[in-house]
């Protein structure tokens, strides 16, 4: 397994899987200097911990980072900075029938079809439990970037999108779901009650927004900015979908409608609109950066669904232990982490182009 990095001058690679003794990240290409310890990360590792309301995993984590290099007397020095956090609450029991049969919608076949063998316990590399790793090394990110504010909710859940005229950035952490819709959040909580207790699941839509971005950051054609925002939306747990701005929307819109006018301002022009999301030619514009993914339905559910087994076998499978009945709610800490790491990358790459 040959790519677990991600980055160019500002890099990351994660490490360990869902069930063994721990998990981390290594990032390199941070500037030395930057005030860092376990205090300015453990926050939004909080935010994407598992088992804080009942509409997420019950796997009790309380997914402690500790930094073990590339940390002196409080401050970067410029060399690698190794991430790790324990597991402590594995139960590994629970995928017994997992390792005789294929779970549908998971990558155990995928897995073993490529390598001719796989991690059964919690899917291993593949488990969403390797995101944490990326929520850390997102919190380095975000020191480098310190003139960007980031924040990620959901839009939609089970089909029922928020009422964008009641959006409320205050209500995003008043309730489990990182929504910003009150009214909205009553309906999705009925919504997921119903499919956990059928054994069942819903998917999400998450929308990632970047504001102080400014004009500049990115590349023509093959380091495009939104092409690396794609990749690492695409690169998280369940993302079956991209959009950045508008996305699939503006293919309805006519030309007049999709561009984004403007008009002189005292720092340059001012845009009317933002139907592409920051993003032109791959470089971003000085608006904010929007970004949202659409995360399946959890794949782990307690309805019977067909499958074979290892050995070609037909037969049913149940996946039982702990599991998030939406991953979309968990994601969208991962997100704004993804968000981070894109935009460290990107201006320590522009900097290194124009000086």
């Amino acid at each position: 397994m040959s790519f677990n990095s991600f980055g160019r001058v500002f890099r990351f690679s994660t490490w360990g899987e869902s069930h063994g003794p721990a998990i981390g990240a290594v990032v390199d290409g941070c500037p030395p200097g930057l005030t860092l310890s376990e205090a300015d990360l453990q926050p939004w590792l909080d935010k994407r911990r598992p088992g804080q309301s009942r509409f997420t995993t019950q796997r009790r984590e309380p997914d402690e980072v500790r930094i073990l290099s590339g940390v002196f007397e409080g401050r970067t020095t410029g060399t690698p900075i190794a991430l790790q956090i324990e597991n402590v609450d594995q139960r590994s029991k629970d995928y017994s029938e997992v390792a005789a049969k294929y779970r549908p919608g998971h990558a155990d076949y995928a897995y073993d079809a490529k390598y001719g063998f796989r991690d059964p316990r919690g899917g291993g590399r593949s488990s969403a439990r390797e995101t944490a790793s990326r929520v850390a090394a997102g919190g380095v990110a975000r020191l480098v970037i310190p003139e960007v504010r980031i924040r990620a909710y959901l839009v939609e859940l089970g089909g029922i999108a928020i009422d964008r005229n009641r959006f409320d950035d205050a209500e995003i952490d008043n309730n489990p779901f990182f929504c910003p819709d009150a009214i909205v959040a009553a309906e999705w909580e009925a919504a997921l009650d119903a499919a956990r207790k059928s054994g069942s699941s819903l998917g999400a839509v998450v929308e990632c927004v970047a504001s102080g971005v400014p004009a500049g950051w990115g590349a023509p054609l093959y380091a495009k900015l939104d092409g690396e925002l794609a990749a690492a939306m695409m690169s998280i747990n369940a993302v079956k979908g991209v959009e950045i701005g508008d996305g699939f929307g503006a293919a309805r819109l006519r030309g007049e409608e999709n561009a984004d006018p403007m008009c002189p301002g005292a720092n340059g022009p001012t845009f009317l609109s933002n139907h592409a999301g920051g993003v032109a030619g791959g470089i971003s514009t000085g608006q904010e950066v929007v970004v949202r993914i659409a995360l399946k339905p959890t794949s782990s559910i307690l309805t019977p669904v067909e499958t074979v087994t290892r050995e070609g076998q037909a037969t049913e499978i149940v996946t039982k232990g702990r599991h998030d009945p939406c991953v979309g709610i968990r994601a969208a800490p991962v997100a704004e982490a993804m968000m981070a790491l894109v935009l460290a990358d990107q201006k320590l790459l522009h900097r290194a182009q124009i000086g």
